[in-house]
């Protein structure tokens, strides 16, 4: 169905391994595209919701000075490091974070890239609302953004990647992230600004299970499709 996709939520799976799953499910959706074989019953992608082990990311502009510290140090912490395919600088993705792989074929739900990244910006920025949080998007800058003082503090990063009209990687939306993991880099390649979570933010412990389908009837909502689980 055009304006269906499927959701699935992973609960905590390695990086590695959801990787590798973005990329069959990007491969395929891709190649029955390509090929004009879908059906009616067909949906039109996957949104997967999944939280990593500690691990950082650096995107294929980005910068490997932004890493603060050894890639040894790094594994004596547990965490792994990764050089990936998305746009955007460093990021760390970690327990307490939800991370949003939306595997979608933008022509059948009529938007373009640009667009899309907009309506997952404001799916988090109406999410946001929702607990009394004023976020906003920061010009030059993609993700979404809270004002703290005269500082700029990232509540979550955004880098995807697009290619025949179908997405892959998406967001990373900081719920009660240990903020301290990202002491180690400068995130998103930023030195003057700083992170945030929901629980950092309102003083109070948020769980995933209480963010999670908040955030998916928001985004599916603002991108005008119908999802099953």
């Amino acid at each position: 169905m055009q304006n269906e996709v499927e959701v699935r939520d992973l609960q905590t799976m390695a990086y590695s391994e959801c990787w590798d799953l973005q990329r069959t499910l990007f491969d395929a959706l891709c190649s029955k595209k390509l090929a004009k074989s879908f059906t009616e019953d067909d949906v039109r992608g996957t949104i997967l919701c999944v939280e990593h082990p500690a691990v950082y990311t650096l995107g294929k502009s980005g910068n490997s000075a932004n890493m603060l510290v050894a890639e040894e140090y790094l594994k004596s912490l547990g965490a792994e490091f990764f050089h990936i395919d998305r746009g955007g600088d460093i990021t760390f993705h970690g327990p307490g974070q939800l991370v949003c792989y939306p595997i979608i074929d933008l022509d059948a739900i009529g938007i373009g890239i640009r667009r899309y990244i907009d309506i997952l910006e404001q799916s988090v920025i109406d999410l946001a609302a929702d607990y009394g949080i004023e976020a906003h998007r920061s010009e030059g800058a993609s993700g979404v953004w809270v004002t703290q003082g005269n500082r700029l503090v990232k509540l979550c990063a955004i880098g995807v990647r697009a290619s025949h009209g179908v997405t892959m990687h998406g967001l990373a939306m900081n719920v009660s992230t240990d903020l301290k993991w990202f002491e180690l880099i400068n995130p998103c390649g930023f030195t003057d600004r700083g992170v945030c979570s929901f629980s950092s933010l309102l003083g109070r412990e948020v769980s995933m299970e209480e963010i999670k389908p908040q955030f998916i009837n928001h985004l599916t909502k603002n991108l005008n499709v119908k999802y099953k689980k």
